[in-house]
């Protein structure tokens, strides 16, 4: 890679200017040493950091499945007034995730973060002390802009931060951290039920991982890339070489990313900026997986299981143990998925296990066939094919919706398309929310399972036909397939396309 030299007076303009002065600002770091293993670790340690977002994403989605049993009960909900509880918080995410975007753009990344969490603790409060079903409902929407924001920064944040050889599995580390807030969240509600006013309690513990995350971001750096879209040179190369560890890695993805700035200097930065016809491709897979991971089915699962469950003969304790294991398996799973995710790549994970994903569902659905209570074999059988289902969606669509949409798009309109991207997740959820315990009234159990394992077959067709591999590339190198054409063609590795 060529690297333009610190005297070079051919350009005057401001990307020339400012590449001329971070060039000349590395002669100052020459006395550094080899540090690669120590920045490796503290490149995954602030990845882990940021990646608490996702348990804070992950609590808050799973503790509604537990406590809106007993909310139920303390307010005496109706169908209706449980859906609006469950997608209250989906709405807020739509509004936070939009939001979120400008406001990460101009001040930053990480005060974004520390911002989104504060938000977070006091509406975690907010809905633990709620009087009454009204001020529940304005408690999960603000609960729901911390959260939307939450997703739609901190993948963005640690695809920045991340080489571009371990970006998948960095990101999608917020995925792993969701599974596991899920998971404590389905522990926190099989241990506290019991006393009607148990939800509150449940909700507030959703502020300690809130304030985890605004204390850990206290530690971490400002994405170099904001910094040098910035103009800030000094402090974005002294992040890299905490970041890199060597003079070679800095040097080419500092000349690669400074590249890209100048192709851009000129256009626009605002949504207007998102209907230029170069990004469709990337808008096209970004937002179509950002849809369909949630249209797929997978908070169904998440949101009603123990209520479908409880519907069927089980007791609320079995039901809630049968979520108990939905947030073991998605915890797994989202593992595995994590660390093979740059070495599979992500199109090909999610073509080999989306066809199984619809499979559990058929198989899900066929076992309510029956009127009869479901025990024994078919006991057995809803299990098994419940929990298949959790394992090969979530290793697939669940893992990659947010690394795809952080990666796809240029810096210039990362954070609003990811916006964007975050806000489908949303609405898309919120549809989701508000139709299911309808859609089991109207076409029952099967028919509801059937109709997402459908979602998932097509899934596989959108990802066949609009998804491409981005694995081993750099943030650079998908802008560069993106202006050049090719963001579809099959990639080698190492930023060309064939």
């Amino acid at each position: 890679m060529t690297t333009v030299s610190s005297t070079s007076t051919e350009h005057s303009s401001p990307r020339h200017r400012l590449r001329q002065r971070a060039f000349d600002v590395l002669p100052h770091f020459a006395h550094l040493g080899d540090s690669r293993p120590q920045a490796r670790r503290y490149v995954g340690i602030a990845a882990a950091v940021a990646a608490v977002g996702g348990l804070l994403f992950g609590y808050d989605t799973g503790i509604i499945a537990s406590a809106l049993i007993y909310v139920s009960q303390s307010f005496s909900l109706s169908t209706a007034g449980q859906e609006w509880v469950a997608a209250a918080l989906n709405l807020g995410a739509v509004v936070g995730a939009v939001l979120s975007g400008p406001v990460s753009d101009r001040y930053g990344r990480r005060p974004a973060i520390m911002l989104a969490s504060a938000v977070f603790i006091l509406a975690s409060f907010g809905c633990g002390l709620a009087p009454d079903t009204t001020i529940l409902i304005i408690a999960r929407l603000f609960l729901g802009v911390a959260i939307g924001a939450t997703t739609q920064i901190v993948p963005v944040y640690v695809a920045e931060l991340a080489p571009a050889e371990r970006r998948g599995g960095l990101v999608s580390l917020f995925q792993m951290v969701f599974s596991l807030g899920l998971l404590l969240a389905f522990f926190v509600g099989y241990e506290m039920a019991g006393p009607p006013d148990c939800w509150r309690p449940m909700f507030m513990l959703g502020a300690v991982p809130a304030i985890l995350l605004a204390l850990g971001m206290l530690f971490l750096p400002e994405s170099p890339r904001w910094l040098l879209h910035h103009e800030q040179e000094r402090r974005a190369i002294a992040i890299l070489y905490r970041l890199r560890g060597h003079h070679d890695p800095v040097r080419m993805e500092l000349d690669a990313v400074l590249s890209i700035e100048e192709d851009g200097r000129d256009e626009d930065a605002g949504w207007g900026a998102l209907r230029q016809a170069w990004l469709w491709p990337a808008l096209i897979a970004a937002l179509g997986i950002a849809a369909l991971s949630q249209l797929s089915g997978p908070n169904v699962i998440v949101y009603y299981a123990p209520i479908i469950l409880s519907q069927t003969g089980l007791g609320h304790s079995t039901a809630l143990m049968t979520s108990v294991l939905v947030g073991v398996t998605s915890t797994i799973t989202t593992g595995m998925g994590i660390a093979l995710i740059d070495r599979v790549g992500r199109r090909r994970m999610l073509l080999l296990m989306l066809p199984f994903a619809a499979l559990s569902l058929f198989v899900l659905g066929a076992v309510f066939l029956s009127p009869a209570p479901i025990a024994g074999m078919r006991m057995v059988l809803m299990v098994a094919s419940l929990l298949g289902y959790i394992f090969f969606n979530f290793g697939s669509l669940s893992v990659a919706v947010w690394l795809i949409a952080a990666e796809v798009f240029p810096l210039h309109v990362r954070s609003k398309a990811m916006g964007l991207a975050s806000a489908t997740v949303w609405l898309s959820d919120t549809l989701v929310s508000l139709v299911t315990l309808s859609l089991v009234n109207g076409l029952g159990t099967t028919g509801t399972f059937w109709l997402f394992g459908l979602i998932n077959v097509i899934s596989f067709v959108f990802v066949w036909a609009f998804v491409p591999e981005t694995a081993g590339t750099t943030l650079e190198g998908i802008e560069t397939r993106l202006r050049s054409g090719t963001f579809l063609a099959r990639e080698t590795g190492n930023g060309r396309a064939d």
